[in-house]
């Protein structure tokens, strides 16, 4: 019996298989050995508890993404049919595509009916208003080339000069809207440098090196430095933000791409942190704003009152009370209807059908009941449990804030839609390779997503860019029309 702790640990007796007499009447060593053995088993049953979760973990009770849930995930319950037949309903706008004015049509051509389809007799005159059906296509289009021979002459004293570029002429051996869908092509839509090279061929009959593919991202990336850091200092200065962050690879190394996002702009940043002193240089210490954000730590630094907890996150961490079982799993029940009843009056204010007024009284009971049943959690007999009840109660009033205060939003669905290009670039290329290329990821991540928030084009943006690059000047903004920086 060397190996049992020869401490007398504490026993319930209510615990033990056998009466409490038969327990006194035990020798002692035999009592320290029976008490060994339910500690051990108590932690294996915990240690099994675990796993057990982390085997049923999905995107329904954690923050795991649905690209990683395993097939035998059950998908969320199909709502009810409503009996309608697929597509438009009667009475629906509809969409059609929309003819090209006149003036823009290339060619035009009037066709005529010779006789009539029903008697055959010949047909004369005219349609004031024929059909008009328009086709689109796209000409062969083949890049220019721009020759400059520049001359070198000698002078009598013996020394040559050679001719000089004219000021806006690119140096490289790319125009600046080729530089562009460059850019665009691997920066946007996450082609690889070889396809992007292969494009440029078959497209355009561009012809260029594998290698002129990063040069012409460098180039870019920093034609758009300038109109990034502007968005930068813009996000500092709004009443909501919302912030993010997912994992990113650079160099092979772990690091972690973050979002910004606000109603007219977003802001990537790549850093090799996901603490809290990147939030700090996203938003500033000084920051006086709302932040809608999940509940990770690196956010704690912010005052509760200047914070609005996801209830997307928050609707999974109640499902994954319920999964748990016994008590954890009637306390889920309980905050899952009441955050149900709060998204069905919320939907309701946002398209119009209930005024905030109303909502802000009916959210009342709300706020009590779910206080209530964080409070009753923090006693849960399961100890993770009872251990995010605390954690979401040091932070309650940033659960309520969007009930107070008009322009935000109870979920921080808006970062985690803007993040999910990255998500999808990460997965595809691996991340980047170099501090040099994270820089163009998330400059162009930055111009891409906050142009196509404006209704901005992207390629004549870049194209802009690089062009003013060539002759020295600084790109078109990328804040709103507007706007005053300072």
């Amino acid at each position: 019996m060397d190996h049992v702790n020869r401490e007398r640990p504490e026993i319930n007796p209510d615990q033990l298989p056998f009466s409490v007499e038969a327990w006194v009447q035990t020798p002692g060593e035999v009592q320290e050995f029976v008490v060994f053995v339910l500690a051990r088993l108590q932690t294996l049953e915990a240690e099994v508890a675990e796993l057990r979760e982390q085997l049923n973990r999905s995107s329904r009770n954690s923050s795991q993404p649905p690209s990683r849930d395993g097939p035998d995930v059950k998908p969320p319950p199909e709502r009810a049919k409503s009996g309608r037949k697929r597509g438009g309903q009667p009475g629906h706008p509809g969409t059609t595509r929309k003819l090209v004015p006149l003036e823009q049509v290339k060619e035009s051509y009037d066709l005529k009916p010779e006789v009539c389809r029903g008697c055959g007799q010949t047909l004369m005159g005219e349609d004031p208003a024929p059909y008009r059906h328009q086709v689109t296509e796209i000409p062969p289009v083949i890049a220019e080339v721009t020759e400059y021979r520049l001359h070198t002459l000698t002078c009598q004293c013996g020394c040559d000069t050679r001719a000089e570029l004219p000021t806006g002429v690119p140096q490289s051996a790319f125009g600046p809207r080729l530089q562009a869908m460059v850019a665009l092509l691997s920066g946007r839509y996450h082609l690889s440098k070889r396809d992007t090279a292969e494009i440029m061929a078959d497209f355009f009959q561009a012809e260029m090196s594998l290698g002129s593919v990063p040069t012409l991202e460098r180039r870019t990336s920093q034609a758009v430095s300038q109109p990034v850091n502007e968005v930068h200092e813009y996000v500092k200065t709004q009443p909501v933000v919302h912030l993010d962050e997912t994992g990113w690879r650079e160099a092979n190394q772990k690091v972690w791409l973050w979002v910004a996002v606000t109603p007219l702009v977003t802001l990537f940043v790549i850093r090799h942190s996901r603490g809290g002193q990147v939030a700090r240089e996203m938003l500033d210490e000084t920051f006086n704003g709302i932040v809608v954000s999940d509940r990770w730590s690196a956010y704690n630094w912010l005052l509760t009152r200047l914070r609005q907890l996801c209830w997307a996150h928050l609707r999974r961490d109640f499902q994954a009370f319920v999964e748990r079982g016994d008590t954890s799993q009637l306390l889920g029940q309980g905050l899952l209807s009441q955050a149900d009843l709060m998204f069905e009056w919320w939907h309701k204010v946002r398209d119009g059908t209930m005024s905030r007024t109303i909502f802000q009284d009916k959210m009342k009971a709300v706020q009590t009941k779910v206080g209530q049943l964080l409070r009753q959690g923090t006693d849960c007999n399961h100890s993770k449990t009872a251990g995010t009840c605390r954690d979401i109660l040091k932070r309650e009033a940033a659960l309520w804030t969007f009930v107070q205060i008009e322009g935000v939003d109870p979920t921080n669905n808006l970062a985690e839609r803007q993040i999910r290009p990255g998500v999808l670039w990460r997965k595809g290329s691996f991340g980047t390779q170099s501090q040099t290329g994270s820089r163009f990821a998330e400059r162009i991540m930055t111009v891409a997503a906050t142009l196509k928030q404006q209704h901005r084009h992207l390629l004549d943006y870049l194209t802009e860019a690089c062009d003013a690059a060539n002759w020295g000047k600084q790109a078109p903004s990328l804040l709103p029309y507007g706007t005053i920086v300072t």
